[in-house]
């Protein structure tokens, strides 16, 4: 399913209903800092990094399966991230989601958070959101926070770096 936005303005009750929705048929961008805490978990980086080239950048994304386009790190009999202590930046924020700019949804409004203007959305698809007995609350706050540093991170992603992490992780 594509991601259907609605405005995040209020604390929203989640809980994973491993849905799969998320796992499967999307770019996940990885920054070095999200490479190098899978590379220190065991992982080699050959084994999950691919890259796209968007523009005059390379970003690099999360290597999927082929025969279901799934995460390489998603379990498919279990549903589970076999990584999820350390997975990327950008899968601790979804469902929800940060922009620069409203996207012109039906009662969204924007977000100050450490002097930067932001709009905060969560895909109306998932169904962890507003989910009976949630495993947790997320505040718009802390996903302002993850969407910044994920902005930030990706921001200082480059191929330069990955050829240092990469260097520093065959010692």
């Amino acid at each position: 399913m594509r991601f259907k936005p609605r405005p995040f303005t209020e604390p929203v009750p989640f809980r994973c209903e491993f849905c799969l929705d998320c796992c499967r048929g999307r770019h996940v961008y990885l920054t070095l800092r999200d490479i190098e805490r899978i590379a220190e978990a065991g992982h080699d980086p050959q084994d999950f990094v691919t890259f796209s080239v968007e523009g005059k950048r390379i970003r690099f994304v999360l290597s999927v399966r082929e025969w279901d386009l799934g995460c390489v790190f998603h379990d498919p009999e279990t549903g589970r991230c076999r990584i999820h202590d350390v997975r990327p930046l950008i899968c601790r924020i979804y469902p929800f989601m940060v922009s620069r700019k409203p996207l012109g949804v039906e009662g969204e409004g924007p977000f100050d958070h450490k002097g930067e203007r932001l709009w905060l959305y969560y895909d109306e698809n998932c169904p962890g959101v507003n989910a009976e007995n949630p495993e947790t609350v997320i505040t718009p706050g802390e996903i302002a926070g993850l969407g910044l540093e994920f902005e930030e991170e990706l921001e200082r992603t480059d191929l330069d770096g990955l050829a240092e992490l990469l260097d520093g992780t065959e010692r």
